[in-house]
């Protein structure tokens, strides 16, 4: 008997348009996220954030590792992923 694959698409960047703006499209601070560094999982509204004109360090509280850092370069944001594993919604 064979067995069914799954069908599977290879396409461009463009085809998580969708996907990426149902998943920003949310109160980013109560998503959970997984710290690479210790295994903690919280709300971002709960790490620590050293924050000045130009970054935003988003650490873990748990072992103060960087989850991510967001950098404003003129009117430019750059999110750079530091040790955050994942990211999920309420």
């Amino acid at each position: 008997m064979m067995r069914a694959e799954n069908a599977r698409s290879v396409v461009d960047g463009n085809a998580i348009a969708g996907l990426l703006a149902e998943l920003f499209a949310q109160d980013m601070t109560a998503m959970d996220g997984e710290c690479g560094g210790c295994g903690a999982r919280a709300p971002l509204a709960n790490s620590v954030v050293e924050l000045d004109e130009v970054a935003a360090i988003v650490r873990c509280r748990s072992c103060t590792h960087t989850l991510f850092t967001v950098l404003r370069d003129g009117e430019r944001l750059r999110l750079r992923i530091g040790s955050l594993v994942a990211l999920e919604g309420p």
